[in-house]
């Protein structure tokens, strides 16, 4: 699986957003000198967010991004898919062809297991989520839903 800087970037930049944003919306200029990413790395990155309904941006004077709903109908997910993250531990990209034309390789179902926990972990978490731990405890514990029980314990072959 590769989670990139895209990936995290983007939920830092989010996760920024959340925690300032409200009564007024907040500049990728004042995100960037918070987190320390680049701000035309920022404006790809909020320009694929707006484009997938997950910020909404404000023009002129005072101008800025908000999100586009309420940060506890926001998923991690939807943030890592709307920057085109890839989430794909197979090598054949999930087609089943990681040894030419329909043949997959022996360890495909195992990548292909993980790349859905995976993806269910990132959807069970809410921006709304990591804002209120961050507010509470300073950084994120994964409380609601700990890794080792989305595991599934059991892999029988077929």
């Amino acid at each position: 699986m590769r989670l990139t800087t895209k990936g995290r970037f983007a939920v830092t930049a989010m996760v920024d957003l959340a925690m300032r944003g409200g009564k007024s919306p907040v500049t990728l200029a004042a995100i960037s000198e918070r987190q320390k990413i680049s701000l035309s790395y920022l404006e790809q990155l909020f320009g694929k967010l707006r484009r997938n309904n997950i910020v909404e941006s404000v023009r002129g004077p005072g101008g800025g991004y908000h999100l586009a709903r309420p940060g506890n109908k926001i998923s991690i997910a939807d943030i890592v898919i709307a920057v085109d993250e890839p989430l794909d531990a197979t090598k054949c990209g999930g087609k089943g062809n990681c040894h030419g034309e329909n043949q997959p390789c022996i360890t495909h179902d195992l990548w292909m297991g993980l790349n859905e926990s995976i993806l269910d972990y990132l959807q069970a978490v809410s921006l709304q989520q990591l804002v209120d731990d961050s507010h509470n405890k300073g950084n994120f514990r994964t409380q609601t839903i700990p890794l080792k029980k989305m595991i599934k314990p059991e892999i029988v072959p077929a």
